[in-house]
């Protein structure tokens, strides 16, 4: 296989010739605003027409630099040869049978190779959804089933999905929870070893919110009424934030000691994006399930749970599936989206792009002081804007430069439960002059505040 280029024929350079959003995109926004629910909002509303590499075409003409992969779904690229090959065959043979009706290979395929990529050498099996909240929420039936238990813990600033089980789950309140509730039972809610904001200092964060944490599970739920476990093993909604080295091997050993399912949410971390298959390999946990979606199939919808085989097997038969889940098409690409990742070894190109990203990163917080933070792994990196002179959250800043940038053809995102941060997620095939010319692009956004 040759290097990726992106979409058919589309030049990797950015190009602003309009305002942005340009006029044509201003139109499709007013027929947007008149036919789609105003519930469903847009980062920067320039209508699409080709992506691919590290840019997206907008209607207009304008060529962006793409630092969001659509929030980690596009490692691969927005047309990666392997995917349109492998799915288009597909489309050519069945759209659809429903695998609870009758089956298909390529169901059974993905599956195996979850088996070969997600960590430990166990036996393991897995069911496939669309969505990566339908996959937490089906770690959950499968860990209670498997328990005979009901109680879950998750973490500050952890983010699970918008289902109403998973709104339960996710720790920030506007704009995901916000006027929906009220939310399933039985969620708990303990603390997070977030280095930069631990009161004592990063250097106590991993041993002193591991206790709190096992500590309210002792004595306020009770480990012997918890069904599972789950964490982002890098955060992704809640502000890109790395646990502190050491906190997640707690959790995990408290996990298998009181007998809780240990669930690892690597929907947004997963497939690469952090230098490695799975972003919990980092400390080698061996999670007893796995949650996966976004970047596992380049652009086409599909979600998995991966795990122990016991775990797995504890359902009863027909208490897991649904419509669509595991399409063939969507499954097609997913096969087709990991023989890229193999072919073009992405988990190396994702630690250049974490060597390269943090170099100017770094010196881009030596001299502006209000970037607070900077952290991440491989193609997961973000930076927390503080007022200067503090640790008070700065989303105002925050916004301005994300501003500047998507004026300037440069598409970045926000997040954190403050909206203080600013997230990068190129895609894993961006080449580095787009990288570079993205990081100029911030530089003069921040140097412009």
């Amino acid at each position: 296989m040759t290097e990726l280029s992106g979409g058919p024929a589309l030049p990797q350079e950015r190009r602003v010739v309009t305002a942005i959003p340009g006029p044509k995109s201003q139109e499709l926004l007013a027929r947007k605003n008149a036919a789609v629910a105003g519930g469903v909002g847009s980062v920067l509303p320039v209508f699409t027409v080709r992506a691919g590499g590290g840019v997206i075409e907008d209607v207009d003409g304008n060529s962006l630099i793409d630092f969001g992969s659509g929030i980690a779904v596009t490692s691969v690229g927005s047309s990666a040869e392997a995917v349109v090959r492998r799915a288009s065959a597909q489309l050519a043979d069945f759209t659809h049978t429903c695998f609870m009706v009758t089956p298909y290979e390529g169901y059974v395929e993905v599956c195996e190779e979850l088996a070969r990529l997600t960590p430990g050498d166990h036996a393991k099996k897995s069911a496939l959804f669309n969505s990566g909240a339908e996959a937490v929420e089906n770690a959950v039936k499968i860990a209670r089933s498997y328990t005979k238990r009901q109680a879950v813990v998750v973490f500050d600033h952890g983010y699970h999905g918008r289902t109403n089980l998973t709104m339960a789950l996710t720790a920030k309140n506007m704009p995901y929870k916000h006027g929906f509730g009220p939310f399933a039972p039985e969620v708990y809610r303990v603390p997070l070893a977030y280095p930069y904001r631990w009161l004592t200092g990063p250097e106590n964060c991993a041993e002193e919110a591991a206790a709190q944490a096992t500590d309210m599970i002792s004595k306020q739920i009770g480990a012997e009424n918890v069904a599972a476990i789950i964490i982002e093993p890098v955060l992704g909604e809640g502000g890109f934030i790395e646990p502190a080295k050491g906190f997640l091997p707690r959790i995990a050993e408290f996990a298998t000691s009181n007998g809780i399912v240990f669930v690892a949410d690597e929907i947004q971390s997963g497939f690469c994006r952090t230098g490695q298959w799975f972003a919990c390999e980092d400390e080698g946990i061996v999670p007893d399930l796995i949650t996966t979606a976004k970047g596992i199939a380049g652009g086409l919808p599909l979600a998995a749970v991966t795990g122990r085989a016991e775990i797995m097997d504890a359902a009863h038969s027909g208490g897991l599936g649904g419509t669509y889940g595991g399409n063939p098409v969507a499954c097609a690409a997913a096969l087709g989206a990991i023989e890229t990742m193999r072919e073009l070894d992405l988990n190396a190109k994702a630690k250049r792009i974490e060597e390269v990203m943090k170099g100017r990163l770094a010196a881009m917080r030596e001299k502006y002081d209000i970037i607070g933070d900077l952290r991440g792994r491989g193609a997961m990196i973000a930076i927390e804007l503080v007022k200067s002179g503090t640790k008070d959250p700065n989303p105002e800043a925050t916004a301005a430069v994300a501003k500047a940038c998507h004026s300037a053809g440069l598409l970045v995102l926000t997040c954190g439960t403050y909206g203080n941060v600013l997230r990068f997620l190129p895609p894993l095939v961006i080449g580095e002059d787009l990288l570079s010319e993205g990081l100029g692009i911030l530089e003069s956004a921040f140097a412009e505040l």
